[in-house]
């Protein structure tokens, strides 16, 4: 007997605010690598958000197999989720060895393909529409 689950209209799952908390990491990961050329504590902060950027990219594979093995649908997230984990894993090797010419090409790549990836997932969410802006903000 196979069981199918289903998230209620409106409801964020796990594989949802797994990308939201990596994009949010990328984004935090560009503000702190313009604090490098201009504070101190760019280095630092810059260093922190490498390691959570790279647990959230390991968050993110997670949720991509929780969510699969319920209700047996398409590996596809895996897969994605298993490349970016490849790409973050490069970006930091790439980081240590103080390449910038490829560091920041490649992080403005993985901030791009989370932000493909978080619009993809939001759009499948019943009665969410990341392109919509609510009424109040559309009237202004």
């Amino acid at each position: 007997m196979a069981v199918q689950t289903t998230t209620a209209p409106g409801r964020f799952t796990f594989l949802h605010v797994a990308i939201a908390l990596q994009t949010l990491a990328l984004l935090f990961q560009a503000v702190t690598a313009g604090l490098l050329l201009s504070s101190s504590h760019g280095e630092v902060l810059h260093s922190v958000g490498a390691r959570v950027m790279y647990g959230a990219s390991m968050l993110y594979v997670l949720a991509a197999i929780l969510a699969w093995r319920p209700g047996g649908g398409s590996p596809r997230p895996i897969l994605y989720a298993s490349g970016f984990l490849a790409l973050a894993s490069v970006q930091v090797v790439l980081g240590i060895a103080h390449k910038p010419a490829l560091h920041v090409p490649l992080g403005v790549l993985m901030f791009g393909l989370s932000v493909l990836a978080l619009r993809q997932v939001l759009s499948s969410v019943p009665g969410v529409n990341p392109l919509r802006l609510p009424r109040d903000a559309a009237k202004r």
